[in-house]
């Protein structure tokens, strides 16, 4: 199942990397690579939970700065932090879109 995943960096995960369209996949294949992004997926909410902690940590690091160069920097930090949480959830939720075309 290897190849049908690859390590997104930015993210923290697998994320799936099909080389064909979905429907070219054997039902076996198609099952086989579900099961293993249901792995993948149950690690998203834990990941995301961890995020939000880092932006709170730095929302309260924010309030406190009177660096205008270093409140910057940690915006700018935030930004991204939020930025891959909403990536997460858009994997995330990519699981019901393929089962529904899976089981019709």
């Amino acid at each position: 199942m290897e190849h049908f995943f690859t390590y997104d960096n930015r993210l923290g995960i697998k994320i799936p990397a099909l080389e064909r369209e979905w429907t070219f996949y054997s039902e076996k294949v198609q099952q086989d690579i579900l099961l293993t992004w249901e792995s993948i997926r149950g690690q998203i909410p834990d990941k995301i939970q961890s995020l939000e902690k880092s932006i709170n940590q730095k929302q309260a690091a924010l309030e406190d700065e009177t660096n205008f160069i270093r409140s910057c920097e940690l915006n700018s930090e935030i930004g991204e932090l939020a930025s891959i949480i909403n990536d997460l959830w858009i994997w995330y939720r990519t699981n019901e879109e393929i089962s529904k075309e899976v089981h019709g």
